[in-house]
């Protein structure tokens, strides 16, 4: 699938994208370099695959944070009762981020090693005895909807949006956007062979162009937060 817009053709850039389900699987598949770059992940996820392959990447630098929401049925927080099932993303990318969203509102509490590649069993305490369900991302409004044996859904800001939701908006919580979840920040990342590859850093400074960023705004009813900061502050994410 190629994009094109008058910014890219200015800057002498062909772009041809790739759409793939496994977030593992890409990065593997750009730190072999069938993959130029690619932008689906949040840098906490990215050092976190890098700690746990022998394959690296290098990120490039920052493109934006979107807060993943809690949404239910029910009205608020307080309302969804002991023991109701809580959906969420089956993919480690979202899964974790999910239960990092369920600690911040006291709902669980996390294991001391939990990471970016943390899973429902990186659960340290269950005091609601909330059960959990994996499902597709992509799934998450649909199951909002229709399932009614599920009290709420973690739903990431991309599937909200496509099922006509706005997670600042509709979500009974969401990630805050500031330094506190700097970690979230989404990044270009390419192998590390790449990491001053000129024409990829071409690629990051569209990201940035003001007629690219007023377009986003728009299309994404302002959940995508630009971000152009150094690699050097999201090292100092904690």
């Amino acid at each position: 699938m190629k994009r094109s817009n008058p910014q890219a053709k200015a800057d002498h850039l062909k772009i041809k994208v790739k759409i793939f389900s496994d977030g593992a699987l890409l990065n593997k598949s750009t730190a072999n370099g069938d993959i130029d770059v690619n932008a689906f992940q949040s840098y906490g996820y990215f050092t976190a695959f890098n700690q746990a392959s022998p394959q690296k990447l290098a990120a490039l630098g920052t493109t934006y944070i979107e807060p993943m929401g809690l949404f239910s049925q029910y009205h608020s927080i307080k309302a969804i009762p002991d023991g109701a099932t809580i959906a969420l993303s089956s993919d480690d990318a979202n899964q974790a981020r999910g239960l990092r969203l369920l600690a911040a509102e006291k709902l669980i509490t996390l294991k001391s090693n939990f990471n970016d590649l943390s899973t429902i069993k990186d659960i340290q305490s269950n005091p609601h005895n909330f059960q959990f369900k994996a499902i597709d991302d992509t799934t998450g409004v649909s199951v909002l909807k229709n399932d009614k044996s599920v009290g709420a859904v973690l739903i990431s800001n991309s599937t909200a949006q496509a099922g006509h939701l706005n997670v600042l908006k509709d979500a009974l919580a969401h990630e805050k956007v500031d330094a506190s979840t700097k970690i979230n920040i989404n990044i270009l990342a390419t192998a590390s062979k790449n990491q001053h590859n000129k024409t990829y850093q071409t690629l990051l400074s569209l990201y940035h162009n003001p007629q690219i960023q007023k377009w986003i705004t728009k299309q994404y009813a302002g959940t995508k937060v630009e971000v152009n900061k150094s690699i050097a502050y999201l090292k100092e994410a904690k």
